[in-house]
Parts: structure tokens; sequence; C-alpha cells
């Protein structure tokens, strides 16, 4: 079996536990700054207990400074980067081509830098380019198939990240303008403002409507476990799952559904065992439905009635009453449903329930034959809060000839002498006494999987057995922590890059990526969208097609999409590549 990698994300120091505890081989989280989430950023110290809890079990860190960069922020955020490499931090994921300068001039410390999603990594092309500068990792771009990820890894030596869970951005990352082009909001500066999120119809040259007021960019939310063999067989390293935004709970129940899933096929990198005490259900935690978007072939991946969550499908109604509805499901007071009238999303809780009768807050206009789904599972939603799920390190003991041996799962080993004072009267019982002891490891980060003892045991009071336990296990603590390695980064070069002639679309926003480039062989015509702001231009390069959507693939009409201010935006189509481009 392989060993691959499943990397959490965390929005705080809370979340980042929770998702050690779930099973994490990995945890991404935001820095003090630049993180494209920018609101989920974390003080360094934070991150310095965060790097403590983790390494313990042998996960991971990444830091996520991937926007683009002025000149001024580049020099804060060498700063930034070297505080997180103090913290001990494993990897930065990085979008600005200005810290590949840094580092190439060794101006950052030698941490791990990962290629962010934000680069557009989406052709073979691109990987081998960052292979060949010797970063450590490529972080694909969403919309690839499994045969192109296949491709990829096939012909590259570099690690593959793959986004495996959550929300989709309808662009391909780090090429969507539309809101800085509508507002100022930059997405590649950590401000998107959701527009693809938001109502638009789609008309035609002629001003006819083929659909009024319908969220058109709005996607369904990635759910690739059904792929992960299929995925790790082909050679990807690192399955993340999207979220750094998300609530506690649901990095509790998707760390732990991806966590037992990845177990029946691959290794974990990461150390420790999950003792849970939960049931994870992906379809219980936030999501606009699911789709496993291109890895297999072109399904319908959008969702045009609401970008809100829907949560779980609890089937249709059978009967309505005066101030109830019957439904075939096992529903609780105080969840959350919702359901669409007249196309539009509305919502309620759940008063009482008496058999199959529902009895909500609020009456809405309910009929037999309506679907029901459940956004917010009360039950559910307070295991996972009241969760005491840890994760636990095995090690055995050894006792011989006095000196007491404590072995971790990893080899780890640590040896205190036990004191022998007195005989004991009754070897037996004293052997039987210790051993009951030594398995009390409590809140501690151990469990024990064996204990051998060769020899008599002195007479020790149970007081003196429970503080020997404590020492060794904090002293062996203390040894896996000394022993922990963090990969360094390989000296980065400048290579040869395959575009040569670069747009706003390279997001240049400082003279240190400008320099990158122009040393790969590229020519640079324009600087950042956010600083050149040009006219007429893509705003978003998408795979999801309306065309597609709407069965026009034949149509040669002129589309565009008109948002709900007014303003219209035309649509082109490259049919060759299944790619539609909203312009502005």
């Amino acid at each position: 079996m392989k060993k691959v990698e499943l990397l959490a994300p965390a929005k705080d120091k809370q979340t980042a536990f929770a998702a050690i505890n779930c099973g994490c081989d990995a945890l991404y989280i935001g820095a003090s700054n630049f993180g494209a989430r920018q609101n989920a950023a974390n003080p360094i110290e934070d991150i310095r207990e965060i790097v403590e809890y983790a390494h313990k079990f042998n996960v991971k860190v990444h830091a996520a400074v991937n926007t683009i960069l002025d000149d001024n922020e580049l020099i804060q955020a060498k700063k930034l980067i070297q505080n997180l490499y103090d913290t001990g931090v494993d990897a930065i994921i990085v979008q600005d081509m200005g810290i590949l300068e840094l580092a190439i001039n060794k101006e950052i410390p030698p941490v791990s830098i990962h290629a962010s999603t934000q680069c557009d990594n989406r052709t073979l092309e691109k990987v081998k380019f960052f292979e060949n500068t010797g970063v450590s990792r490529v972080i694909l771009a969403r919309e690839l198939s499994q045969d192109k990820i296949k491709e990829i890894c096939q012909n590259t030596n570099i690690e593959i990240e793959t986004f495996v869970h959550g929300a989709l951005c309808v662009s391909y990352s780090g090429q969507c303008y539309m809101s800085c082009s509508n507002g100022g909001r930059s997405a590649n500066r950590g401000e998107c403002a959701q527009s693809c999120r938001k109502k638009y119809s789609l008309v035609d040259q002629n001003g006819k409507v083929i659909a009024k007021n319908l969220y058109l960019l709005s996607l369904k939310d990635f759910n690739a476990s059904k792929h992960l063999k299929q995925l790790i067989d082909a050679g990807v390293k690192s399955f993340k799952i999207e979220g750094r935004l998300k609530d506690i709970n649901y990095v509790k129940n998707v760390v732990a559904f991806y966590r037992k899933e990845i177990d029946k096929t691959a290794l974990k990198t990461s150390s420790g065992k999950v003792f849970f005490d939960f049931e994870p259900d992906l379809n219980k935690s936030f999501n606009r439905g699911f789709t496993d978007y291109f890895l297999e072939k072109r399904k319908d991946c959008f969702n045009f009635l609401t970008p809100k969550s829907l949560g779980e499908n609890l089937g249709k109604i059978k009967n309505t009453g005066k101030d109830y509805f019957e439904i075939n499901a096992e529903i609780n007071p105080q969840d959350g449903l919702c359901y669409f009238i007249n196309g539009e999303l509305k919502g309620c809780l759940v008063n009482k329930v008496e058999g199959s009768k529902v009895f909500p807050n609020k009456f809405d206009k309910f009929e037999k034959g309506m679907t029901i789904y459940r956004n917010f599972d009360a039950k559910f939603e307070k295991q996972l809060s009241n969760s005491k799920t840890r994760r636990r390190l095995g090690v055995k003991f050894l006792y011989n000839e006095n000196v007491l041996h404590a072995i971790d799962e990893d080899g780890v080993e640590v040896a205190m002498e036990v004191l022998k004072s007195e005989t004991a009267k009754n070897p037996e019982k004293m052997k039987e006494n210790f051993i009951t002891q030594l398995k009390k490891t409590g809140e501690s980060d151990f469990y024990v999987t064996g204990i051998q003892i060769n020899g008599e045991i002195p007479f020790l009071p149970v007081s003196e057995i429970n503080t020997l336990r404590r020492e060794i296990l904090d002293k062996l603590m203390e040894e896996r922590l000394n022993e922990y390695e963090r990969d360094v980064q390989q000296t980065l070069h400048y290579a040869e890059f395959p575009v040569k002639n670069l747009d706003y679309r390279a997001n240049i926003h400082n003279h240190q990526a400008k320099s990158f480039y122009e040393k790969c062989g590229c020519e640079i015509h324009e600087m950042s969208y956010e600083s050149s702001k040009p006219q007429n231009v893509e705003l978003m390069r998408t795979k999801h097609c309306l065309k597609y959507a709407f069965n026009m693939c034949k149509s040669s009409d002129k589309l565009f999409l008109i948002d709900e201010k007014g303003k219209k935006y035309p649509l082109e189509f490259d049919c060759k590549n299944c790619e539609m481009v909203v312009k502005g």
C-alpha cells in the first residue's frame, strides 16, 4: 500500500487541533497576513502551538502565503516567512513568483515551497516548469480529469497535491478577475467577493432571455471520495480538503470521513491512532449538493437555484395537515430544514415531531411531493460539538533489570531507572499493580499496546508508579519532538517558462516577480490586472459552460450574462477545449 497524505483546512487553532485529532496527515492554515482567505488569518504564536501539537504525531503544517504582493508587501512577506520558519512550519503555499525570486537569492529560509493552485497549474508543461525550478510540490487545478492527473504524475517526479472535497471556484484558480472588476476586491489578494454566487440572467444577441435571475455561475461542492483509489494509483501524493473558512464541526466530520476512506486503500503519512466516538457523514455537513466535477466525464456540476447549503435530501412530503407535514425520515426537534418554493430556497426549524408528522416553526406552502432537505442536523451537530475523539500514539513498555523502557509505534525509545528500595513481599501482586498502573495513560497522547516484564519488580507504591509512567511518557514525547525532521527546500533555479509572452493573467504584481519571469525567458507585456485594470479582457475562464448547461452546444448565438445591477458581460466559447470565457 502506498503512503498518501490527507491535508485538512483549519481557520484557527481550535480547528487545527480538531483536524489533527480526527486524523489528518497535514493541515494548512492562514498566516497572519497574505493568505487567499483574508478572514482566516492566524497569529504567529497560535501557529507555534499548532506546530508543536501537530509534530507530536508527525503531522505537517503548511502555511498559506498565497496572495500576489506589491513591492512593500513582499518585504513584509519575507519577514513573515522567516517567522513561520522559526515556529517550525513545514511548508509555505505561494502564488507570487516574487517569493521564488527571494528563495533563489537566499533571502528566505529553506522552508519547503508549494506552488498554490492559484498558480493556474492545469498543464503538464506548467507542472514540469515548477519541477525544474525545484519547488517541493505542485497543487493542481480542480478542473483536471483523472487521465490528465495521471499523465502529470507519470511524467514528473514532483509531489502532486489535488483537491478532494469542498467548494469549487467556477474559474480556473488565479484567473478570476470578476470581483476586482466589479468592486475592487481582488481574489488574488485574498478579498474574493464571490461574484460566482450571485444571480445572473442569460440572454442572446437579440435580447431573448434564456434564463432569468438564476445563480448561473454557482457550482455544487466537490466530492471525489469515490475516486480515491484511482487517484492514489495515478500517483497523487496529497489529498486536499477545501475549507479554511468552514466551522470546526465541518472539519471534524469531513476529515474523519476521508481518514476512514483513505485507510481502506493507502497508508497514512503521520502517526497515531484515532479513537472515534462518532460516525462521519458528508451529507450532514455544509454542501450545495455534490459533484465529482470533471474527474471522469462532464456532468451537471452546477446548482442554478441556490448557492447555499442544502445538506441531505430527506425525501418527499407524503401529506400535509393544518400545521404539519408528513415525511418518512428521522427528524428531530431543532433540525434546520430547507425546500424550494417557486424556485426560491426557503427554510424552517422543527418545533416537534410526532411519528412521521413534522411541526415546523413556520408553515410555508408545503405541498405533497415537495422535496425536503436538512441543512442542520441538531443531534449530529451536538454529537460533533461534544465529541471527545482523540488521536493517540501506541507505546509499549519493557521492564528489564530495574530499567523501564518506553518504545512508541515509530520506534522512538527512552528509558528510566526504577529505583530499588525494598523487595516486594508479594512479587506477583506487585507485578499486577505495576501493569495496571502503566496502562492508565489517562489524558496523555499515548495508549498502551503491550507490557513486557522481565524479572521481579521492587516494591513501589501506586503513586510512584504513576509518577514513573508520567515522567517516562513526557520524556518519550520530548524525544519524539527532538527527532522530528522537517523537509528542507532544495536550491531553486530559473527554468524555461512554457509561455513566452505574458499579460495580466500572469499576476505579476511586484518587481521581483517580473525579474523572475524575465530570467525564465519571458517578455512582460502587462503587470497584474490589479495594477493595470485592462478593459475588455477575460475576467474568468471556466470549464463550466452555459451552452452545455442549456443544451445549446450547436448554437451560433452570441450570449451574454447580465448581473442584478444590469451590467452586461459578453461570453465567448472555446468549444475545442470545452471552456467558457466571461469578458468585461
